[in-house]
């Protein structure tokens, strides 16, 4: 290939790209204004409560907000000391340790070994669930009264939570991000997650699952800016019984806080876009 005809294909490329990246970012502010409108909206239909909790026009609680955690969980679900990726952390697990088979054990070993090549986020995939919460960057809830839409900044992932009575599809797929129904325990809304693939990982250590896995949340409001969330693991596959983690969750309440354009596998490209003014 020639060199005027290859500089003509990558300027195409750039130009395109740029533009589906700008349509992106102009199309996530509106949906976060949006998005945030319709919420207050929401909260303001409903009746004051004396416990502060938001809550829609049927009472009950309204989790929409920006929130992000600071647990550090996203470094390693265990206990660990400080190594070259990762500061020391007490961990998030209910009993400290994940009760891995034997075989599964070594697979985790094998995983941390080649962690900085295998982490599927560092190659900008899904995260998954629970990882999704509790990974390092904001996420945003929308929520109406028969669903909750959770909108990721990482790679901007949108998982939906049906809570409309409806139950898991019998003839499923198995996705990224599951499938997802919820139900009321009071004030607690408890999330039962299943039909998952094997790609994601639960941290950047190598904690693994299986297309087994089942999650089962709780998402429970401490006051109206804190939400303590709590994510109970199955997996026959991999664990011998099921496991718990909990971490808690802080709702930004920056002003103008939104999320922001996020996509991995434009990285390589980045010199060339978004179009800036000259000069900079």
């Amino acid at each position: 290939m020639s060199r005027p005809l290859q500089l003509t294909i990558q300027l195409k490329w750039y130009l395109l790209t740029g533009s589906l990246f700008l349509v992106s970012i102009f199309g996530l502010q509106a949906c976060n204004k949006q998005g945030v409108g319709e919420a207050n909206a929401q909260t303001q239909q409903a009746n004051p409560t004396p416990d502060g909790i938001p809550r829609l026009a049927n009472g009950k609680p309204d989790f929409s907000g920006i929130w992000q955690s600071t647990s550090g969980a996203d470094y390693d679900l265990e206990p660990h000391n400080h190594r070259e990726d990762a500061p020391p952390g007490a961990g998030v697990v209910e009993g400290k340790y994940l009760p891995y088979l034997p075989e599964a054990l070594e697979q985790k070993k094998k995983n941390f070994a080649e962690r900085k090549k295998l982490d599927p986020a560092l190659k900008g995939y899904t995260l998954g669930v629970p990882r999704g919460i509790y990974y390092p960057a904001p996420f945003q809830i929308f929520q109406r009264e028969k669903d909750l839409f959770i909108v990721h900044q990482f790679g901007h992932s949108v998982r939906t939570i049906f809570t409309n009575n409806t139950g898991h599809p019998k003839d499923p797929y198995d996705w990224w991000l599951g499938d997802s129904r919820g139900t009321w325990e009071g004030d607690t809304l408890v999330v039962d997650a299943r039909h998952f693939n094997d790609k994601t990982w639960f941290d950047s250590a190598g904690n693994y699952h299986s297309d087994a896995l089942q999650v089962l949340e709780r998402w429970t409001f401490l006051d109206r800016n804190t939400i303590e969330y709590q994510a109970t693991i199955t997996d026959e596959k991999v664990f011998s019984r099921p496991w718990t983690l909990s971490v808690i969750l802080h709702r930004h309440r920056e002003k103008d806080f939104q999320l922001i354009e996020d996509y991995r596998f434009t990285l390589e490209y980045d010199e060339f876009y978004p179009p800036r003014p000259s000069g900079n």
